[in-house]
């Protein structure tokens, strides 16, 4: 649901098709930020090729730690849509209810143990105020434990997290309680 037109499942054909069903057959359900993809499967295989790399793929950033990340991002960003969804998945991982305000609200970050302080603190500020990054920002993050390569993990989903906080709320994406539940492999 969103402000353009879009293809649903059972009107798809070929190519998009074939990318629903799939989407289906590996997460249950087709999210509305990929739906809204519809008119350009091409683009939204890459989008979900990226997504799947970036929050599922290996590294040495946990799943929560990346889950943290999207929605600090999201929050900074204001995108409803990207809080919401991400917030859900965050809940598998972080049972504290008093952390999980600080990561939705993205305030009091600097009160969370140390890792994870520097990580999401990192990416509000790349997302609030990127020309303010510095390379001692990176020494921050090394100082708990990052490499270069976690490093490069953080800032590719702190860029993917505001290019798709772009997509959701330049177009009107909206979420429902139906479509925050029940994802198979997040």
């Amino acid at each position: 649901m969103s402000w353009i037109d879009e293809i649903e499942a059972g009107d798809a054909d070929g190519k998009l098709s074939e990318m629903y069903a799939e989407l289906v057959k590996k997460r249950g359900k087709i999210s509305n930020i990929l739906k809204v993809h519809s008119l350009n499967p091409e683009a939204m295989g890459n989008h979900l090729d990226l997504y799947m790399t970036i929050m599922f793929g290996r590294s040495g950033l946990s799943r929560a730690e990346r889950e943290a990340i999207a929605v600090v991002v999201s929050a900074t960003n204001e995108c409803a849509y990207c809080v919401n969804h991400h917030a859900e998945a965050l809940k598998r991982y972080i049972k504290d209810g008093d952390t999980l305000e600080m990561l939705t609200s993205a305030d009091g970050l600097e009160t969370l143990e140390p890792r994870l302080s520097n990580i999401v603190r990192h990416a509000e500020k790349l997302t609030s105020a990127p020309s303010a990054m510095t390379e001692s920002d990176l020494g921050e993050l090394r100082a708990v434990g990052l490499s270069d390569r976690d490093i490069l993990d953080l800032t590719l989903i702190v860029a993917y997290f505001n290019f798709v906080n772009r997509i959701a709320m330049g177009l009107g994406v909206a979420y429902s309680a139906e479509e925050l539940s029940g994802y198979r492999d997040e």
